[in-house]
């Protein structure tokens, strides 16, 4: 698929999704909260926590629109289901460390369409507490103008091994939209209103998570202190193209 073509491959995603219904229903308990916060629909940025490799199939299985996401073009640390996945649903492709400007326009034009984008704002999934957020969330968040949706996702690491007997509870909890934003000035002045709507973006999500997996937007001056050997970024000095791992 051309970078410059938004997928949209409802057959393929209605399939999908049935098989994520049923998996969900034989390997957990889910539990939603917050269903009333859901709006009608797009244009919408949904933004979560990134814990488990199996966050965007949770979305899918809760959420009840047609999302595209934004995802990484060779995801690290990944297993090989979550590789292939995205290929499969279609997503708007990033390479870590870089600014991906293709997949910012195309998402852009999503959102334009009234489409309903969903992003990890930590751009990865290498720990169990929240961690700063990327730019492209918040950029995105005030290019689109389109209001913003924090979701929590956690519990799903108790998933693995696959099994029907004592079933593990995920919970996903849905806040209320907030936003859009618009950003004023340029340059310095402009990166450092972006900077601060990504914060008060990942505010919004530690407040619908446990204290204990909040990380740095915890309360608790003991779980911001712990949580400060991942908050570093691992694919920093990433060069566009480049596989990572």
């Amino acid at each position: 698929m051309s970078q410059t073509e938004i997928p949209r491959r409802r057959a393929v995603r209605f399939v999908l999704r049935q098989l994520i219904h049923a998996a969900f229903g034989l390997f957990a308990r889910v539990r939603v909260i917050g269903q009333e916060n859901l709006p009608a629909g797009g244009p919408l940025v949904v933004v979560a926590n990134h814990f488990n490799f199996a966050d965007p199939v949770a979305l899918i299985h809760v959420l009840p629109w047609e999302i595209n996401f934004i995802a990484a073009a060779v995801p690290g640390f990944a297993p090989r289901w979550a590789t292939v996945f995205p290929k499969i649903w279609g997503a708007f492709w990033v390479y870590r460390g870089t600014g991906s400007r293709d997949a910012l326009k195309l998402a852009e034009r999503w959102l334009k369409q009234k489409g309903v984008l969903c992003i990890f704002p930590e751009g990865g999934a290498w720990a169990q507490v929240l961690r700063p957020p990327r730019p492209g969330t918040a950029y995105l968040a005030t290019r689109g103008e389109a209001p913003i949706l924090p979701v929590a996702i956690y519990g799903l690491e108790k998933i693995f091994p696959l099994r029907l007997v004592n079933r593990p509870e995920v919970t996903v909890r849905i806040g209320k939209p907030f936003g859009p934003f618009r950003v004023q000035g340029r340059g310095r002045e402009r990166r450092k209103q972006i900077d601060r709507i990504g914060h008060t973006i990942m505010e919004h999500i530690a407040a619908l998570l446990p204290e204990e997996m909040r990380g740095r937007y915890s309360s608790d001056p003991a779980i911001r202190e712990a949580a400060k050997p991942f908050e570093a970024y691992p694919w920093e000095n990433a060069i566009e193209g480049e596989i990572v791992s």
